[in-house]
């Protein structure tokens, strides 16, 4: 995913959430939650980091 950037931003409400969005602007990922500080925020794009590249693939039917 060299194409792709985290971004971190406040919300309306004032908590902090992630986006990963590849260079031709499609959101690949979201925290999917607010953080109510940036550095939670960046502890949550850091376990992603982490543990993405372990992650196995499931199927649901």
């Amino acid at each position: 995913m060299g194409d792709s950037t985290f971004e971190i931003y406040e919300d309306m409400a004032g908590q902090w959430r992630w986006r990963l969005v590849h260079d031709n602007g499609n959101i690949i990922a979201d925290s999917g939650e607010g953080y109510s500080t940036m550095s939670k925020a960046e502890e949550g794009i850091q376990a992603v980091r982490e543990s993405a590249t372990e992650a196995d693939v499931v199927r649901l039917d």
